[in-house]
């Protein structure tokens, strides 16, 4: 054993450098934790194989940044694999602006660049921003207010942006910061000015102060600012602070697009623009372990890195949604690559284009690399001491497509990386090798619009009614991810016969049929329910009743008549059966027929029995075809006590100028003792007629007394005499003649 120890010593030894030499950075996946692998770096009796910087924060605890004067290949053929190397790479250093880049500022800058400098409020912006900024081309090329005003969105959830940091006491942006991390120095907090605050400020002052009549000046390779002479003068072509502010100008634009979004930084570049990838991958997992829900990244390299790839699926299977800028050497891919653009499966590769929708000639382009493409030419937005500048690259072009994420959030909490890929490919297009075509938000949040559905909730399902009848309409709607702005109602049949209210109320069909009403609700992105909602409205010929006599009096024992009769609306021809409801104890109903067709009158027979309470009595007589019926009311009196009437003689003979009688008895029958009224009917002309006494009380006999004028025409009539108590009428029949 003590052999074996000893060959490996040796072996070691053999392969450490024999001359001192700088460390190489490598980024480490090992099956050891931190301090296990911090043991296996210094082993005893050697001297030390590696220094392990800090663990990179991925989820299993097993990916570090080391340093080693061994190179890789010798790293990865230590002898028994003493590290527990699954794999490794070198820790690549990459540039913001890497050489080649051809996004350039234009000669001379374009006129009125950033000129109107007038404050407007934007919304979670601290009070008030440019107009140049607010209302420049490219905000209104990619319908950045109309996206915002149409949908009802400014943007949701944290954007992580991986760059060099930003300014945190910018006006515009200092409401929905975060306070971030700098991986550069391993510290909280994302703030930029720490590149010009930790040592001697290279400026007269710091910040500079505000210059509100300073023209643009150029402050590097690709980025016009309005500052001081003095701060220009420091930035202008100094490569120390290349890419000062490009975090805080990728910030601005995200504000643009989506103003309520918390924004995260995250600083993984200096200000000379460069930034070690082991800082860009801690970052990606930084963003995602704390709640990030967008990273943008205006960065790329043309080394594949399999860390860096693993990390992006990471944050893809946490439904983190990532845009990447395509690069700025104005070459295709392939046979350039592009990373972290080309991994298309986890990013949103994003190229640049003009003001009249051409790929910009700086652009990479080619669809292994851009899924997208955005405005990416004299952008106008936010830089650091409180003001404003203007850059080219497609640096610029990807935070519109991180802001459009952010507004798809706004709309779907949960939109994801491949809902957001599908969404904002909803695009115009611009011509070969630009991906899906140039953004447009407008489009981009209609293609994850839900539509509305509507809901008929009165009449709750079909219905039947008669001509002339009236169906009460109600329905409502629900959008899940915006509102509902508009009803359409469709009545064929009805009156009215449309509506553009939720509740239309009464609709009247007075024909017969069948008819679909139809609801169709629409939403604030201008969609409709995929699925109108109905109502099938059965429309059946009318018909109604009528009844003679409306009351009738009898008592126990007796029967009362009714004629009903079947009065026919248009059309009508349905057969129509008859009932009576209400008939008091003892009594019976006969109908003669018991139905009629189309129209035609029958006879009610109500028949009381001697047992039959007296009382008032209210029937209703009840027509039905089908589903419908109709009613009309009677009433039955039942009387308990009665009278019988008789005259006497049958027949008297009378000469003109003479007079005559008959005598009328009333008979009272179980015990009645109303009083009845007498009178009599069917006297000839001239003849006049007094009864004494005019009436009687319950039983009893008076005397009518008649007198013949001379001009009455002789001859034999026939005369009733008629005994009226309440609804109680008796008669009887006498011969008057005439001579």
């Amino acid at each position: 054993m003590k052999f074996k120890v000893l060959s490996v010593l040796l072996l070691l030894g053999g392969l450490w450098p024999s001359g001192a030499s700088a460390d190489n950075r490598f980024i480490v996946r090992s099956t050891l934790d931190l301090q296990t692998l911090q043991t296996a770096c210094n082993p005893p009796l050697l001297t030390p194989i590696c220094t392990v910087v800090r663990g990179l924060g991925d989820p299993l605890g097993q990916l570090f940044l080391i340093t080693s004067p061994l190179n890789l290949g010798d790293l990865l053929n230590l002898p028994g694999n003493p590290l527990g190397i699954v794999r490794a790479e070198v820790d690549q250093l990459l540039n913001l602006f890497p050489v080649g880049a051809l996004n350039v500022l234009p000669s001379p800058l374009p006129a009125g660049l950033m000129a109107d400098r007038t404050p407007v409020p934007y919304p979670d912006s601290g009070g008030t921003v440019w107009t140049s900024y607010q209302n420049q081309p490219a905000a209104q090329i990619v319908r950045v207010s109309d996206a915002q005003s149409q949908f009802g969105v400014s943007g949701a959830g944290i954007v992580a942006d991986i760059d060099t940091g930003v300014d945190p006491t910018h006006p515009a942006l200092q409401s929905v910061l975060l306070p971030g991390y700098d991986f550069t120095r391993n510290q909280p907090g994302g703030s930029e000015l720490t590149d010009i605050s930790s040592s001697s400020c290279p400026f007269t002052s710091c910040p500079p102060p505000p210059c509100p009549s300073c023209s643009s000046a150029q402050v590097n390779q690709s980025t016009a600012a309005v500052l001081d002479q003095s701060t220009a003068a420091v930035l202008d072509g100094n490569d120390q602070y290349a890419a000062f502010g490009h975090g805080t100008m990728v910030m601005g634009v995200i504000h643009l697009v989506a103003p309520t979004a918390q924004l995260l930084p995250l600083k993984t570049f200096k200000a000379d623009g460069t930034g070690f990838l082991s800082d860009i991958l801690q970052a990606v997992y930084y963003a995602v372990q704390n709640n990030a829900n967008v990273i943008s990244m205006s960065f790329d390299t043309q080394t594949r890195s399999r860390e860096l790839r693993k990390a992006l699926d990471y944050a893809e299977q946490n439904n983190v949604i990532c845009a990447a800028s395509a690069g700025n050497q104005g070459q295709a891919a392939p046979p350039l690559t592009v990373y972290p653009a080309e991994w298309q499966d986890d990013v949103i590769g994003v190229a640049s284009t003009s003001d009249q929708d051409t790929r910009s000639s700086f652009s990479n382009y080619g669809n292994a690399i851009v899924w997208v493409a955005a405005p990416g030419e004299a952008i106008v937005t936010t830089y650091p001491f409180g003001t404003y500048a203007a850059g080219w690259g497609t640096s610029f072009s990807a935070p519109f497509v991180s802001g459009a994420a952010a507004l798809l959030l706004n709309k779907q909490a949960n939109t994801n990386e491949s809902h957001a890929a599908a969404a904002v490919a909803h695009a115009m297009p611009v011509g070969p090798d630009m991906g899906n075509g140039r953004l447009d938000l407008v489009q981009t949040l209609a293609a994850v619009d839900v539509p509305p559905t509507g809901s008929i909730d009165s009449p709750s399902g079909y219905v039947f009614v008669e001509a002339g009848q009236s169906v009460f309409f109600s329905g409502s709607g629900t959008d899940p991810d915006g509102t509902v702005t508009a009803y359409s109602w469709s009545f064929p049949g009805g009156s009215p016969g449309s509506s553009n209210v939720a509740t239309p109320g009464n609709v009247t069909y007075s024909t017969p049929g069948i008819f679909v009403a139809t609801l169709t609700v629409t939403d604030n992105a201008g969609l409709n329910d995929p699925s109108p909602k109905t109502r099938t409205i059965i429309v059946l010929p009318a018909f109604s009743l009528l009844s003679t006599p409306s009351a009738a009096t009898v008592p126990p024992g007796a029967s009362a008549n009714h004629t009903v009769t079947v009065v026919p609306g248009n059309t009508f021809t349905g057969t129509v059966s008859f009932s009576v409801e209400g008939l008091p104890s003892g009594a019976t109903a006969s109908f003669y027929p018991a139905s009629l067709t189309g129209s035609g009158s029958t006879t009610l027979a109500v028949t009381t029995g001697t047992t039959t309470p007296p009382g008032t009595y209210s029937l209703t007589i009840r027509g039905t075809s089908g589903r419908f019926s109709h009613t009309t009311p009677v009433t039955l009196v039942v009387n308990a006590s009665d009278f019988f009437v008789s005259a006497s003689p049958a027949s008297a003979k009378i000469r003109r100028l003479d007079g005559g009688s008959y005598s009328l008895s009333v008979a009272a029958v179980q015990g009645f003792t109303g009083t009845v009224n007498l009178g009599v009917t069917g006297l000839p002309p001239f003849v006049t007629a007094v009864f004494s006494p005019p009436s009687i009380a319950g039983s009893g006999t008076s005397v009518l007394t008649l007198q013949v004028d001379e001009r009455t025409p002789t001859g034999n009539y026939n005369l009733t005499l008629s005994a009226t108590s309440g609804s109680l009428i008796r008669s009887a029949s006498a011969i008057l003649k005439v001579r």
